[in-house]
């Protein structure tokens, strides 16, 4: 189903330059597009590819407006990038075939008597809402979706398959060699605007709930330990392991496969690169990173402490060489002179 250049622009804004009557049968990349596809550019260093795109039209900011004018048909806007994802939104919701009041609840799903389900809410294939559950307006659970007793969901929430809400947190006390449970006893409390990734877990609390607040962004299998609370539009990437009790700021980013110690704080804005393993508090904003080689834990302390201060060790090592240097330079005995030299 085609969608005219006119009508994406009175959806979205930007500015046309072309003709608003040309019609756009599917989104693609600037490489693959053809005539009939509507494509971006938003990073500059790629501009090549804009004069070599047969796309239709091409969403471009102001750094490349001469670029693609010379090509053809575009659209400019600041943040071609964010245009793009708000474009896919429109072209989703232009495309979606229309649905029953009936469809709002699959067949297979398991929806106990006593949960919320508000009525404007979209639950998938074997889904499963248990005791007490609420699920808040428009949101959309995807097939294979657990929520489990007495767990609160928000407005406009996406859970993609095989998302887990409420499963016990991992609470042991040891006892003669063995393991006794710590029954987990608080709940999950996820705001509003929240994305959960397929497969990802999130634990309930132990005695307080565990909370995840409004407009977080959650990959697939990543684990929230009980009792964590994630600030608000906070995104963590694929594989990402929360243990129990941490708190994260509001607008935090944590890379794939980065591990967050137990009962630590993150303050708002901290950056955390894929793969670091975070071991203490992080109170000041900005980018994080670090990685280090398994070893006996002793050693491993000891060899984390020197590595914290190999900086400020070169440094002093830098000045004490070049103190002897100029020591040395002075302090050379003459060399004697051989007359029978040439």
């Amino acid at each position: 189903m085609a969608l005219q250049l006119g009508v994406i622009v009175q959806a979205l804004g930007g500015e046309l330059h072309g003709s608003a009557a040309r019609e756009i049968t599917r989104l693609a990349p600037l490489d693959s597009a053809g005539p009939d596809a509507l494509s971006f550019l938003s990073q500059p260093k790629h501009r090549k590819e804009l004069a070599l795109s047969q796309a239709a039209c091409v969403v471009v900011s102001p750094a490349v407006q001469e670029e693609a004018a010379a090509r053809g048909d575009y659209i400019l806007t600041p943040d071609p990038y964010l245009y793009f994802a708000r474009l896919t939104q429109l072209w989703k919701a232009h495309h979606a075939p229309p649905e029953g009041e009936g469809s709002r609840i699959h067949p297979s799903a398991v929806i106990d008597p006593d949960a919320v389900i508000d009525p404007t809410a979209r639950i998938g294939a074997l889904c499963v809402v248990e005791r007490g559950a609420r699920i808040g307006a428009q949101t959309v659970l995807k097939s294979r979706v657990t929520v489990s007793e007495g767990c609160v969901i928000g407005a406009r929430c996406l859970l993609h398959p095989g998302a887990v809400i409420g499963a016990d947190g991992f609470g042991l006390a040891q006892h003669e060699g063995a393991w006794v449970k710590i029954e987990q006893l608080g709940a999950v409390r996820i705001g509003d605007d929240v994305e959960i990734g397929a497969n990802t877990c999130i634990d309930r609390g132990a005695l307080e709930d565990t909370v995840i607040e409004d407009g977080v962004k959650l990959d697939n299998l990543i684990q929230i330990g009980h009792n964590v609370h994630v600030g608000r539009n906070t995104a963590m990437a694929g594989c990402a392991g929360v243990a129990g009790s941490a708190i994260i700021g509001a607008n935090c980013t944590i890379g794939g496969n980065a591990g967050i110690a137990g009962h630590l704080r993150l303050a708002d804005g901290v950056h955390i690169t894929a793969k670091t393993l975070v071991s203490h508090s992080i109170l000041k904003p900005g980018v994080y990173s670090g990685a280090f080689p398994i070893d006996e834990n002793r050693a491993w302390e000891k060899n984390a402490a020197a590595v914290r201060h190999l900086y400020r060790l070169r440094q002093r090592v830098k000045a004490l060489e070049k103190a002897l240097g100029m020591a040395s330079s002075q302090n050379l005995p003459q060399m004697p002179q051989d007359n029978n030299t040439p």
